[in-house]
């Protein structure tokens, strides 16, 4: 049986810093995709807390580090192939 595991995109192109982030208003929100199965997906969308870029930026990184780190590896298989943005 095949074990997929709800991990966001960790893909982020150099052509684009902003890459996940969203600004709503003035505040700069993080938003993703997770697959929670093979046959579904679900975008989500959290509030980084400031109206700062760079900071925004900052806190993105921060998020999908600890993320990444916190993640189950899935026996077989890099992780990279777990993951879509």
């Amino acid at each position: 049986m095949i074990t997929f595991n709800s991990i966001p995109g960790l893909r982020r192109p150099a052509a684009n810093p902003n890459h996940h982030l969203w600004n709503n208003h003035g505040t700069w929100f993080l938003h993703y995709t997770v697959h929670p199965t093979p046959f579904t997906k679900d975008r989500i969308r959290r509030t980084l807390g400031t109206k700062d870029l760079a900071e925004a930026r900052q806190r993105r990184d921060r998020f999908f580090a600890q993320l990444a780190r916190s993640a189950p590896a899935a026996s077989g298989c890099d992780r990279r192939d777990q993951v879509a943005a």
